[in-house]
């Protein structure tokens, strides 16, 4: 039998939504694992919401996630890896939605992006992006509908959280969202979530994404959170070489991803004060700083 790891338990979603599923876990490991003809061969991993166990088959290593099968993300993530079919994302072999279980190529779990040195993990997680950069399928969400919609909210939020920047920041956020809405973009396949923590070291290609969520529209939509992930390593000076050398290697547009990161930070920044986030916003105000003065 499974063991499942005590600070699992502890996670926060847990708190909310009981250990019913936790406390059935050792029993459906030990179904999956039978029924798909698996040997857990390591220790469990976690997120905070999924079990990641290593596994084998037929000698050939594989990682089982198992997801609350009530996650209402899983559909969303097995169609965006079943779209990417491994290229630039961990490689899908096996879903079945109904226990919320996957089955998954397995990755070097102790080796992220955020192992390296950011001199060298940026130009790999913007050739990354660039390598996720296909044409995108029909029906999913868009990046011109957040951009529409912080268009509309942000001066309104700006107000109900008490002015949290100075006036002329908030000017400058709604600029760059208004260029980003008149100007032409793109129609690209997007991973809405790409930060180093999710780029794993991988033998089929050197670097994968794991958990990839499946957008269309402008590659540059998510270049704020590569910066904002590891923005406490980073003098002044080096979010704007970072921020040159994601637009460089990746092959983007510099003035709209300027305007990406400004817009990103400033709705993340409304988001997390909302949720009562302490350590994110003050990094998406510094964001705001170095990109409008």
């Amino acid at each position: 039998m499974v063991e499942i790891p005590e600070s699992f338990r502890a996670m926060p979603r847990w708190w909310h939504d009981g250990t019913a599923w936790l406390d059935q876990l050792p029993e459906l490991i030990t179904e999956t694992c039978r029924r798909l003809r698996l040997t857990v061969d390591g220790p469990a991993r976690h997120g905070s919401n999924a079990l990641v166990l290593p596994v084998r088959r037929d000698g050939l290593p594989y990682v089982l996630r198992l997801n609350p099968p009530d996650d209402h993300d899983l559909p969303a993530q097995v169609a965006a890896l079943e779209f990417w079919a491994g290229r630039g994302t961990v490689l899908l072999h096996e879903a079945d939605p109904a226990v919320g279980a996957m089955l998954l190529e397995r990755l070097d779990g102790d080796r992220s992006l955020s192992s390296l040195p950011l001199a060298e993990a940026v130009p790999i997680i913007a050739r990354v992006m660039r390598r996720l950069a296909v044409d995108p399928p029909e029906g999913v969400p868009t990046t011109d509908s957040w951009l529409r919609s912080g268009a509309e909210r942000f001066g309104r939020e700006w107000e109900e959280l008490d002015r949290p920047f100075p006036a002329r920041l908030l000017d400058g956020v709604l600029e760059a969202t208004g260029r980003l809405i008149t100007e032409p973009g793109e129609d690209r396949a997007v991973n809405g979530d790409l930060h180093h923590d999710q780029v794993l070291a991988g033998e089929r290609e050197p670097w994968l994404v794991v958990d990839p969520v499946l957008i269309r529209g402008d590659i540059e939509y998510d270049l704020a959170r590569i910066l904002w992930s590891r923005l406490d390593e980073m003098a002044d000076q080096d979010v704007h070489d970072h921020l040159r050398t994601v637009v460089e290697v990746a092959g983007l547009r510099a003035e709209r991803a300027r305007c990406w990161v400004i817009f990103r930070a400033a709705d993340y920044l409304f988001w997390g004060l909302r949720h009562g986030l302490t350590e994110d916003p003050p990094r998406c105000r510094r964001l705001l700083d170095l990109l409008l003065t």
